[in-house]
């Protein structure tokens, strides 16, 4: 009875290891690429053109 209790915990802690480190990389992925927009609004805002509105598509020619 005592090992399947030890088995039990040990995948418990593996799913909560594993769920842990999906959710980690995710908010790093997608904060990255929020700081690099912030950047880029900054670094238009800075050289005086409009910044870029999120989610629109560049203009076409």
């Amino acid at each position: 009875m005592n090992s399947l209790w030890y088995v039990f915990w040990v995948v418990v802690a593996v799913i909560c290891v594993a769920w842990y480190t999906v959710v980690t990389v995710y908010v790093a992925v997608r904060g990255a690429s929020d700081i690099r927009g912030m950047l880029a609004r900054l670094k238009a805002t800075e050289s005086g053109a409009a910044p870029p509105v999120e989610g629109a598509s560049p203009p076409r020619d």
